[in-house]
């Protein structure tokens, strides 16, 4: 009796053992088909800066406006956002996050907060096919059911202890949503999600053509992007904090 226990453990704890070897492996296939859904790694590899231009409505606001988003390898971004002839710009140039705000007369550099989550956002694609490189692993987590399907789960933890949850479609490994934290227009923290549709090619590369913003439970924002360019030359100094 105590042998046939004591296997019995032992054939729990193998079973336990490769159960999460399973999971760890399950969790690079789903990002390697991720990858793959988005035209391949030599694709996204080729991606050296991206300008995407289109309209936002800014909900909560009843405002709309024009949005231009452009990001350069590894780790730069800036986002132009033009409401009623006010144009507000925030960009990452690597080291450091910038905003200008007309109506709040300047430039200014953002705090020690906004410039870890404008980091973690300006990554590009080498952060996905290389996240080893920036300290950022994943977890397979349970699918979770939206709208009557099941969506695979991914937890994407970085570096600074921040998380994103990412939901991707099991028949097409394309992202459908992502939550994580953000903060708002008040300083404050709040749960973020933002839902991405109307996926499309584009240069060899499935991109979203429609996002929205969920910001603390309400619509915040929404975007439709019109116009994609890769590959356009953007200078460094673009992302440069403004003088």
């Amino acid at each position: 009796m105590k042998k046939a226990v004591t296997l019995a453990l032992a054939g729990l704890f193998l079973f336990t053992a490769v159960s999460a070897v399973g999971q760890a492996q399950t969790a690079k296939e789903v990002l390697d088909k991720m990858v793959q859904a988005q035209g391949g790694r030599a694709a996204l590899e080729a991606v050296k800066d991206t300008t995407i231009s289109g309209t936002i409505e800014m909900v909560q606001f009843g405002m709309s406006g024009g949005i231009t988003m452009s990001m350069k390898e590894p780790d730069k971004m800036r986002l132009d956002i033009d409401i009623m002839g006010t144009v507000i710009s925030q960009a990452f140039d690597g080291e450091k996050a910038w905003m200008v705000n007309p109506q709040a007369g300047g430039t200014q550099e953002m705090d020690a907060k906004q410039t870890a989550d404008f980091r973690r956002q300006a990554l590009g694609n080498d952060s996905v096919l290389n996240p080893e490189k920036y300290g950022i692993t994943y977890t397979l987590k349970p699918k979770e059911k939206i709208q009557d399907k099941d969506y695979l789960v991914l937890e994407q933890s970085y570096k600074d202890g921040e998380k994103v949850t990412l939901y991707i479609d099991p028949a097409t490994y394309l992202i459908y949503k992502s939550r994580g934290k953000a903060t708002d227009q008040n300083g404050a923290e709040v749960e973020s999600e933002t839902i991405m549709s109307d996926y499309r090619k584009e240069g060899g590369l499935m991109v979203p053509h429609a996002m929205t913003v969920i910001q603390g439970g309400g619509e915040f924002m929404r975007m439709t992007f019109t116009k994609i360019a890769t590959n356009s030359g953007i200078e460094d100094g673009y992302f440069k904090i403004a003088k």
